[in-house]
């Protein structure tokens, strides 16, 4: 592969015409906007798309794209353990769109689904509360599901990993349909 490992924002727009760009987040987050002609196939499903991400690496470059860029680098780790050369976005869709640069949506989307970093925000605050109310009111053991998730989100800054992420990457609203992918993987192949 001719680009380093990362590409900044504006380096990415210009190249956008010759990259093959896959996008890593789950369906919901690419449907709230993704970089022009990207390509969808969750990290959970690099695997499965592993001979076809190949097959476009070697008609070009790939770049790979997630929200702040840590699902990427994980996906172009994973490619790269199997032979695939990738580069990664530096910032991930965030940088993307705080510099200025469109996002684009899927015809019919409705509703701005929460990114993962949100959805884990979210779960997270939930518990916490949970674990303090049912504390107060219940038992004091139970204070230690919001101790559980302060270690959680300790232990997830440190490695740079999120289990809640991963977790709430398999609820339905999260994954793609089975023919999404499919169809992915089939414009994929035609590029």
């Amino acid at each position: 592969m001719t680009t380093p490992t990362a590409l900044g924002t504006d380096e990415a727009r210009s190249r956008l015409h010759e990259l093959t760009v896959i996008d890593v987040r789950t369906p919901g987050e690419y449907a709230g906007g993704h970089l022009p002609g990207a390509l969808n196939i969750p990290l959970d499903q690099i695997q499965r798309a592993l001979p076809d991400i190949r097959h476009a690496s070697e008609r070009g470059d790939v770049l790979v794209v997630c929200a702040s860029g840590a699902r990427s680098e994980t996906a172009c780790r994973i490619l790269a353990e199997n032979g695939v050369a990738t580069a990664t976005l530096s910032g991930g869709t965030g940088a993307w769109a705080a510099d200025g640069h469109d996002l684009h949506r899927p015809k019919g989307t409705s509703r701005a689904a929460w990114g993962m970093e949100r959805q884990v925000r979210f779960t997270a605050g939930t518990v916490v509360l949970l674990g303090l109310l049912l504390g107060l009111l219940v038992h004091p053991a139970f204070q230690l599901l919001s101790a559980g998730i302060a270690a959680g989100l300790v232990f997830s800054a440190v490695t740079n990993t999120c289990g809640v992420a991963v977790m709430l990457a398999k609820l339905p609203h999260n994954r793609p349909r089975a023919a999404d992918l499919d169809n992915t993987l089939a414009a994929l192949r035609d590029r």
